[in-house]
């Protein structure tokens, strides 16, 4: 071979292991984003359920305390019976001495009884001059009333709590609503709509 012709075969390799070096260098870049990029996404999917699972640990803290507040909540409704009837002793309570002893009696032995209650969150609802709110109040009856502002509370039949800030027993009210018209204001009035 002549020195041209060496010349040539040695260009010719030099040009193909050129390419090839190239080809593997391409690959291995190919290589290493997609590795990067599979890196990032479970990079990302990790960060995202850990953040779920402590999102979830406070729902779940939440759900134990709100459980706990409340857990007294059965027992409180069976007693509010207790409570009621204590009451309805000392509103029929007689007038003789031993009545009245009897009554203070159950007088003392109520307000503990409230006392100890109320240490454990239950309050009562006051009802009585409030607007009507069917949150609290459930309404057994319209009383008319010429006195009273239309759809308050003029009247309680039983009294309502609330443990902390739950309805455990809505109060039974009367709500006051306005006489109808009588005929010759009726008539008055409807002159009136009529002009």
């Amino acid at each position: 071979m002549t020195e041209e012709g060496k010349q040539f075969l040695e260009d010719v390799e030099q040009k193909e292991t050129g390419q090839e070096t190239a080809h593997k260098e391409d690959v291995e870049f190919d290589t290493v984003d997609k590795l990067k990029k599979s890196l990032e996404q479970a990079n990302d999917k990790y960060i995202r359920l850990y953040a779920d699972f402590e999102n979830y640990k406070k729902v779940a803290a939440r759900n134990k305390e709100e459980q706990l507040k409340y857990a007294n909540e059965d027992i409180l409704t069976d007693i509010l019976t207790v409570i009621d009837h204590l009451e309805l002793a000392l509103q029929h309570s007689t007038g003789n001495e031993t009545s009245d002893a009897l009554a203070e009696g159950v007088q003392l032995t109520l307000k503990e009884l409230k006392g100890i209650l109320e240490k454990h969150g239950l309050v009562t609802i006051d009802a009585l001059g409030k607007p009507f709110d069917p949150f609290v109040h459930h309404a057994m009856s319209q009383i008319e009333s010429e006195d009273a502002v239309e759809n308050t509370v003029v009247k309680e039949f039983r009294k309502g709590y609330m443990l902390k800030e739950r309805v455990l027993r809505a109060t039974l009210v009367g709500v006051a609503k306005k006489p109808p018209l009588s005929g010759a204001s009726r008539d008055n009035n409807a002159e009136n709509q009529s002009i």
